[in-house]
């Protein structure tokens, strides 16, 4: 399945601020909504793409 738009959008987001709950700040939606289309993302890869941590988020090798 491909990723849709608007979850590569995000997945952007997050990528860029490192923090989940920054980037569900600046894209104007909740936290859970945007855990839950990276996590879409990333059952459409079959890969983890972010390392999750109580400091932010990395990205992983398949994140990249």
């Amino acid at each position: 399945m491909i990723p849709s738009p608007t979850d590569l959008k995000y997945f952007m987001e997050v990528a860029q601020t490192q923090n989940v709950s920054r980037a569900a700040e600046r894209l104007g939606i909740s936290q859970p909504s945007l855990s839950l289309a990276i996590r879409r993302m990333e059952q459409s890869v079959g890969a983890p793409l972010l390392i999750r941590s109580k400091r932010g988020v990395t990205m992983t090798q398949a994140g990249k």
